[in-house]
């Protein structure tokens, strides 16, 4: 109402850009700053809250163009630049992002979601060393907030920098020990280390943590199964199957610990099972010991299950 009265009223403009976010009137919004800009297409603000209401909706190249208006009126416009990097993210255009991202540092006070979010952008684009140099930025204005450690941990194990790697999840788990991404990714670094019995502990955490989710049983299974203790292995695969609805993958690991364990029939029993299931997930199966494939009875099993796929 009062927008009607006083279309370029500063308070009201800011007011209702914040209750259209509350309330997700995005259309509503879109049509009202049209107006406005109709009639006054020199307020940078209207620009804004047409961008931020087109952003609302998901239309991120609609809001791109309009917040360029409203920095074309005003080009310290912190609030358009920071807006507009959220949405070169959405579209994953990460250069473009960084480019105005690195506007709002230069237009306001360093803040640790700015530089994250840059951080983020140069490892989606596997800049590491700049993503870790960000992150590093972020840690100084926040230095407990775990997530940056672990963040610059995964750029050094993309590089396979395994030791790097261990020394942030350190110190991301002395901030929060039992968080289960961070088990996870110490457990994958001890691995790649060498050093299994540490990596089955920090995978049991995550299993203890998340009894549902596959990812922390396939990452102990895998790491069992390398160390060669199939008995261990294959009871931790009958309590992933109990605990995940019987999901497929884990029918294929059972499969490849019992032929592991000289137990062929039962291997190729649970592979052909595990075939029926989801035959896509057979690369996992041959992932985990290549040589499977020197097995006569699992090539033709293989090659019986394609033919009557075909048929």
């Amino acid at each position: 109402m009062i927008l009607e009265q006083e279309p370029v009223n500063e308070e009201a403009l800011y007011k209702i850009c914040f209750w259209t976010d509350f309330t997700g009137r995005n259309e509503e919004s879109i049509r009202l700053h049209k107006s406005i800009i109709d009639e006054f297409p020199y307020s940078e603000l209207a620009w804004f809250n047409l961008a931020a209401a087109y952003q609302g909706i998901k239309l991120y190249e609609k809001a791109i163009d309009a917040y360029k208006y409203a920095l074309a009126i005003d080009e310290k416009f912190d609030y358009a630049y920071r807006n507009m990097g959220d949405a070169y993210i959405r579209l994953r255009k990460y250069k473009d992002a960084i480019e105005v991202l690195e506007k709002v540092l230069e237009l306001s006070r360093p803040e640790e979601v700015i530089y994250e979010a840059i951080g983020y952008c140069y490892d989606r684009i596997k800049n590491y060393a700049q993503a870790r140099f960000n992150y590093r930025k972020a840690t100084h204005l926040n230095q407990g907030n775990s997530k940056l450690y672990y963040k610059i941990a995964r750029t050094y194990m993309n590089e396979q920098q395994w030791t790097q790697a261990v020394k942030q999840l350190d110190t991301a788990m002395q901030i929060n020990r039992s968080y289960p991404d961070y088990n996870l990714a110490m457990g994958e670094c001890k691995m790649n280390l060498g050093e299994t019995k540490e990596a089955i502990q920090c995978f049991s955490v995550v299993v203890r943590a998340r009894p549902k989710s596959a990812s922390g049983w396939e990452a102990l299974i895998c790491c069992l199964y390398i160390a060669e203790f199939y008995d261990e292995a294959l009871e931790q695969v009958q309590a992933a199957l109990k605990h995940t609805d019987n999901k497929p993958i884990f029918l294929y690991y059972y499969s490849a610990v019992c032929f592991a364990s000289g137990k062929s029939k039962e291997g190729l029993l649970q592979l052909e099972r595990a075939l029926h299931r989801s035959p896509k997930l057979v690369k996992k199966f041959v992932g985990i010991n290549p040589s499977i494939l020197q097995n006569q009875q699992v090539v033709d099993l293989l090659a019986r299950f394609r033919r009557n796929k075909k048929n």
